[in-house]
This record gives C-alpha cells, structure tokens and sequence, in this order.
C-alpha cells in the first residue's frame, strides 16, 4: 500500500515498507536542465573523471552534480562554470571519503594476505593513483583550483569559482603544484 500525501516540494509518499521519498511532478523540473544537461553532461564527466581515474564514479558525480543543479536556482548562462566547480568539489570531496574508506580498510585487513591486483602492477596506474592520492591530501582550495585550471578554466573562470581574485589564481595555482610534488615525494616508495 502506497500513501500520498501533499507538501510544498511535491507528494510525500509512505510506501508498503514504510519508506518516505517526496514524489516530483514534471512541473517541478526546470525547464531548461534537458538543455543544459545535453550540452555539459561530457564536460562534467570529463572533470570528475579526471579527478577519479573512474568514469562510472564519475557518472555517479555527473548525476549527483546535475541533482544538484537542477535543484538550484543558478542561471542557465552560469550553467557551465557551476557544474564544472560543483563537479571538482563533488569528485575531490569522493576522492577525500574514499581514501578515509581505504585506511579504515586497511586497519580492518590487517594480518591478512592481500594479492595485489594485476591493474596495480601497471606503473602508469599507481602513478595516476599517486597523485589522486596526493591531491585528496592537498588544501581544497589549492586542490580545487588545479584541477579547475587543467580542467580548461581561465584564470577569470577559476577566479569566480573559487571566490578569488584573478591575480591570485597563478600563485595558487603554482602552489598547488609545488605542494603535489612535495606531496608525491613525501609519500613516494623507495626504489
């Protein structure tokens, strides 16, 4: 048995196992998420891929970051760069969750015999895994405005993302590198 009730987001529906969810109308959706989804659902996978080294993680960020969106009030004309910041703080802030997932992991694994993945042998991978690793260590502002810059942003684009001016956005930018490489070689393995 299903109960719908009315609220001001749309039907609030009770179902037979006694879950809540609010049910939206097509009249509820902004009419022009299609168009903006269309037209920036490649770009947002790109960044959190990026970011992930994932494409079906960073699918799961695109569908978060276009939820997100289309909950928003953000102009369409603003689209581009909101969904491009959302999705680098989106995938960075995965990225922070799973590596706190993996040390928790480890403690839980600790005594057992762990076979390494044949993927994990590849030096190209554990080299992208690296610096994953070492930007979820970063600052998120520092981390956030390296991945926006290589992401194709302008230093005017980074600079209204992050809320800084764009005379700052190069300093941060190079002190974003500089604190990766210390990071990489901090946590490099010894040969």
């Amino acid at each position: 048995m299903t109960v719908v009730s009315s609220t001001q987001f749309g039907a609030r529906r009770t179902t037979a196992d006694g879950r809540r969810d609010v049910v939206r109308s097509r009249a509820d959706v902004r009419p022009d998420l299609e168009a903006v989804f269309r037209s920036d659902y490649a770009r947002v996978v790109g960044v959190a891929a990026r970011v992930l080294g994932s494409r079906d993680s960073a699918e799961d960020v695109a569908q978060e970051v276009f939820l997100a969106f289309g909950r928003s009030s953000v102009p369409a004309g603003e689209a581009r760069g909101w969904l491009t910041v959302a999705a680098t703080h989106t995938a960075l802030n995965l990225l922070r969750s799973g590596r706190r997932r993996g040390a928790r992991e480890q403690v839980a694994d600790d005594g057992l015999a762990i076979v390494p993945d044949v993927a994990d042998l590849v030096v190209s991978r554990d080299e992208r895994r690296a610096v994953r690793a070492a930007l979820s260590r970063l600052p998120h502002r520092q981390a956030a405005a390296l991945v926006l810059r290589h992401s194709g942003l302008s230093y005017a684009e980074v600079a209204a993302a992050l809320d800084l001016s764009p005379g700052s956005v190069g300093t941060t930018v190079r002190r974003a590198e500089s604190v990766l490489l210390k990071e990489l070689n901090r946590h490099a393995s010894p040969e």
